[in-house]
């Protein structure tokens, strides 16, 4: 698995989500934000909204639930069709079977931690997961100043993954950028959300494979 790039479509055009979609055809990935203005102070999309987009997008949807109750809701993204379903471990009450649950509905689970959230305490987990989500801004809104302080944390979270030698995934979330995603990829993250870095360029899918590029670079200069 090389760098992915995950355009969100919180700062897309709602109206025109299945044209947005499209605008970034390239992308591995499209980032879609669930937020229940609860455990975030906002309030986005939800469940029907993301099984319309699972129809009309090409690419498959990796899903942020940033809402309270997720070992409730979690199943039913992947039924709606997420490929990808992320918790917020600061919601779930019970990660390791919301976590089972995602995986035996065919989907990739993954584990979010806000910016102040450590990684430590969820080592002995890593092995439920087959991805982290670490957060490079507070969750809840787009457009937000990427957290430099949040660097060292991708580096444990990569230490970690390597020491028991398990092919999870490493996502960063939050000012994404051609300015930070460099410091990212060399740190160790490998799945890259980017919102308003790809939607307010000219040429969305050219920001893509630009921003794709800058982290392979990065990685490759980390792993040699």
């Amino acid at each position: 698995m090389g760098i992915q790039i995950a355009p969100s479509i919180l700062t897309a055009d709602f109206a025109r989500l299945a044209d947005e979609a499209a605008a970034v055809s390239n992308a591995d990935w499209l980032h879609v934000d669930v937020m229940d203005n609860h455990f975030v102070p906002n309030l986005t999309l939800g469940l029907p909204v993301v099984e319309s987009l699972a129809k009309a997008a090409s690419q498959p949807l990796d899903c942020h639930l940033m809402i309270e109750d997720p070992d409730r809701w979690a199943p039913g993204y992947v039924e709606a069709g997420a490929s990808s379903v992320t918790f917020h471990i600061e919601a779930c009450r019970a990660p390791i079977r919301t976590a089972r649950e995602i995986r035996a509905k065919g989907a990739r689970a993954a584990m979010a931690l806000k910016p102040a959230t450590p990684i430590e305490p969820y080592e002995d987990m890593l092995s439920e997961l087959d991805m982290i989500l670490i957060m490079t801004v507070e969750p809840g809104f787009g457009g937000q100043k990427f957290l430099d302080v949040c660097i060292p944390k991708i580096r444990r979270t990569r230490e970690l993954v390597r020491k028991h030698g398990l092919d999870v995934w490493i996502e960063i979330d939050g000012g994404v950028s051609a300015e930070t995603i460099e410091r990212c990829a060399e740190a160790g993250a490998d799945v890259f959300v980017a919102g308003s870095a790809v939607y307010a360029a000219d040429d969305p899918n050219a920001m893509v494979e630009n921003l794709r590029a800058l982290a392979q670079n990065a990685s490759s200069q980390n792993a040699s």
